[in-house]
């Protein structure tokens, strides 16, 4: 049997890098601190996904509710369906949050899975980076934050905000010329300010949330499923 590694062993033997390989032989098994250590992870990650949820539902149930009483009546002011837009955007920026904590724990989830669990079910392979157990030991020893607060933002309009938005959006364009037989940008204004003026922050503001979802970056969050990613032929 191999001595467990001692206070001077160098990090860099291959024999600690690989740790993952031979992991699943028939004649070993997980050591227990590693399974531990991967299950409290897994649990912390599910934790903040489930918050991710949350904040998700309680926008989909406010966006609903005010739509619901924007077409209640042809009296009911269009300018209802722009405070849902703030509103959403509340939302975007909590869940944004919440996405950026939820990325410290699957970081470290799917570090384990590439170096460890992928290696101990096939020792042909190896690790994905050489330097993976320097690294998680240093994140443990000081967790940070690995993702920008805009790459957050980017993310959350990606999947599940901009569709929201864009409902708004047309919820909006329709009660501002449907609902009224004078011209939209008449019928846009809100109080004191003039339509033109409502028309082109909705425009302005809209477009910017495009620009943040879809520019061109390098995305730093660890196993983020892209499109590219559902291609590949398995």
């Amino acid at each position: 049997m191999t001595d467990p590694p001692t206070e001077d062993a160098d990090p860099t033997d291959p024999d600690l890098r690989d740790v993952g390989k031979g992991l699943l032989d028939e004649d070993m098994g997980p050591s227990s601190s590693m399974a531990h250590l991967y299950r409290g992870e897994i649990h912390r990650m599910k934790y903040w996904r489930e918050r991710l949820d949350t904040t998700t539902n309680w926008a989909v149930i406010v966006m609903a509710a005010i739509l619901t009483w924007a077409f209640s009546s042809p009296d009911n002011p269009h300018y209802i369906i722009l405070v849902g837009a703030a509103t959403l955007t509340v939302f975007l920026v909590i869940e944004a949050r919440r996405y950026r904590g939820y990325d410290i724990w699957r970081s470290r989830v799917r570090t384990l899975q590439e170096n460890v669990w992928s290696v101990g079910l096939d020792p042909r392979m190896d690790t994905a980076n050489p330097d993976w157990r320097e690294r998680l030991a240093e994140d443990y020893r000081d967790p940070t934050i690995k993702i920008t607060t805009e790459e957050a933002i980017a993310h959350r309009l990606r999947r599940v905000y901009m569709p929201l938005f864009a409902v708004l959006l047309l919820a909006w364009l329709v009660r501002i010329t449907a609902f009224s037989p004078d011209p939209p940008l008449e019928t846009a204004a809100i109080g004191l300010i003039p339509g033109a003026v409502v028309v082109g922050v909705v425009v302005v503001y809209f477009a910017a949330g495009l620009v943040v979802a879809y520019r061109p970056r390098t995305w730093h969050a660890r196993g983020e499923l892209r499109e590219e990613q559902l291609r590949q032929n398995r």
